[in-house]
């Protein structure tokens, strides 16, 4: 018996030794690599002093220190990803006249898309929407400055200006052979981010152009307005450039009754969330189509990705622009702040957004449904004597003129459907999701 205490003992005394010996291993390997880590902290340090100073003496240009930190700034915040920058004192300034909601522009959302500044979105009922810009344009020259190397902000400075002052956009567009010249006025940029319109007596048709602190609020409540009456709802978020994370998961919640709706994940545990819906703020079960296209960006992506996740909804269209990070504004100083990636997105299956965008459930291409008349077909009501009384009675002649005097701004007709391929998919097809529930 003494001798196996012996060797149980022995046993526990060298594995005891040997984990503290692997403990202290590993100790000292930490300390190593943060003594290392130091180190080069330390010497690229050092080399940036070094350049600066070589610079600052040698340049055939006379520059001060403090130019040449802002450059340097700029420069690595710009080489991060294309959305973090470093914002000037002028820079900063403009990001708040920004966020305002009121500004003299164009009425376009921009962004980088392989090098190139391109167009997310025009703004509904804008000028830069009037004279035809389109998502996807990629920006050549701004008046006569070439946009090669320029960052977005300094192309938001140059587009912005005076309301009444003109300005020339060089685009090049898909299907263009030449770069085309668009003309635009600039005008004070007024948004109303919710429209909505019937098709027939029982579908909704929803229009978000921008994610803005109202949305849910004005969405509700034209839900809530024609419940009685509506059987299916068309939201469309084409050239929707993004917008509120709050609105979109709000909007998401409208329609899902409970799970996650989306969630961030970045290096820092605080930066990594989970936004949730909730069956309180569930206020409709009717079929749902949502309309997307390559100007559908961050905000709307992630509310109709979610959609689509949960089952809840049909897209279509086409593939989205592929938005899918977070960026805050972080100040440096009382007047310079940079703008910094800090997260990325992910829909509830897990699935990012980030260069990839959301790919509709059914896809169509823009554009307009040819139609041609029958001139030779014959019906009933073009024999000689055909039942006039009772067509009468049934179409209701009286009903049928006082219907033309009503106001027609809230209905899309099928005019309007017939030039509007995407909106005339989505409208059968909610119409045969309502027949299909019954």
């Amino acid at each position: 018996m003494n001798n196996k205490k012996f060797i149980t003992l022995g046993f526990t005394s060298v594995a005891l030794t040997f984990s503290l010996l692997f403990a202290s291993t590993l100790f000292a390997k930490e300390e190593t690599k943060k003594e290392s880590t130091q180190e080069s902290r330390l010497e690229a340090l050092s080399k940036f002093t070094k350049v600066l100073s070589i610079v600052e003496e040698y340049d055939v240009d006379e520059v001060t220190i403090e130019e040449l930190i802002n450059k340097a700034l700029k420069g690595m915040m710009e080489n991060l990803d294309a959305h973090s920058n470093y914002l000037t004192e002028k820079d900063y300034k403009r990001l708040q006249v920004q966020t305002n909601g009121e500004f003299g522009g164009l009425g376009i959302t921009v962004g980088m898309k392989d090098g190139a500044l391109t167009v997310i979105s025009p703004i509904d009922d804008t000028p830069a929407d009037k004279a035809g810009l389109k998502a996807g344009d990629i920006i050549l020259k701004i008046n006569d400055k070439p946009t090669l190397g320029m960052t977005i902000d300094e192309a938001v400075s140059l587009m912005r200006g005076k309301v009444g002052d003109p300005i020339d956009l060089t685009i090049v567009r898909e299907g263009e052979s030449k770069p085309i010249v668009v003309h635009i006025v600039r005008d004070i940029i007024k948004i109303e981010s919710v429209h909505t319109k019937r098709v027939g007596d029982d579908i909704l048709y929803i229009r978000v152009s921008s994610f803005d602190k109202k949305v849910v609020e004005d969405v509700k409540k034209a839900i809530l307005k024609r419940k009685a009456s509506i059987k299916g709802i068309i939201l469309d978020l084409r050239n929707n450039p993004g917008g509120l994370l709050d609105q979109a998961v709000g909007l998401v919640d409208l329609f899902v009754d409970d799970g996650l709706v989306v969630s961030q994940k970045g290096r820092k545990e605080a930066e990594t969330k989970e936004y949730k819906a909730h069956a309180s703020n569930t206020i409709t079960k009717v079929p749902l189509v949502v309309l997307v296209n390559g100007g559908s960006a961050s905000a709307s992506e992630i509310v109709s990705g979610a959609l689509q996740d949960h089952k809840r909804a049909v897209l279509v269209g086409e593939k989205t622009f592929g938005k899918g990070s977070v960026q805050v504004v972080l100040p440096i100083t009382k007047k310079e702040a940079i703008k910094l990636t800090i997260a990325r997105y992910y829909l509830p299956s897990g699935r990012t957004i980030q260069a990839v965008g959301v790919t509709p459930d059914i896809k169509v291409l823009p554009g307009e449904l040819k139609t041609f008349k029958n001139e030779f077909a014959i019906k009933e009501a073009d024999l000689k004597q055909h039942l006039q009384s009772e067509l009468e009675k049934i179409d209701g002649k009286k009903s049928k003129d006082k219907a033309e005097k009503k106001d027609k701004k809230d209905i899309i007709t099928p005019k309007m459907l017939q030039k509007d391929v995407q909106l005339k998919e989505a409208v059968d097809i909610v119409k045969a999701l309502i027949i299909t529930k019954g």
